[in-house]
């Protein structure tokens, strides 16, 4: 079964789905929002968000290669089936990626 995510969905209750899953949404949901060195004894974890304040048309290459490195390193149960992007009506110019993904419940 696949899902979408995005950033915008960090405080998102998943109902209706097997409770590892939506774990590993919110995980999805958690990264896609965080930037690198952000965490506290974690600095590591996040994307490094060099596409922010990017032309769009360079920006989004740039944020399809982030997101899937950072799926494959901190998500890895996540298998990435789509990545597209929507815009933010109150802030122009503003991307938010939505990822569809698949879970691997072997790993």
């Amino acid at each position: 079964m696949s899902y979408r995510v995005s950033a915008l969905d960090i405080s998102r209750a998943w109902p209706n789905i097997p409770a590892r899953d939506a774990e590993i949404l919110e995980c999805i949901a958690n990264l896609l929002s965080t930037r690198i060195q952000s965490c506290p004894l974690y600095r590591h974890y996040g994307l490094p968000m060099k596409f922010v304040d990017k032309p769009i048309n360079i920006a989004m290459p740039m944020a399809v290669v982030e997101v899937t490195e950072g799926l494959r390193e901190f998500v890895p149960t996540a298998i990435l089936q789509g990545l597209h992007f929507t815009h933010d009506e109150s802030s122009p110019g503003k991307l938010i990626p939505i990822v569809e993904v698949d879970i691997d419940h072997e790993l």
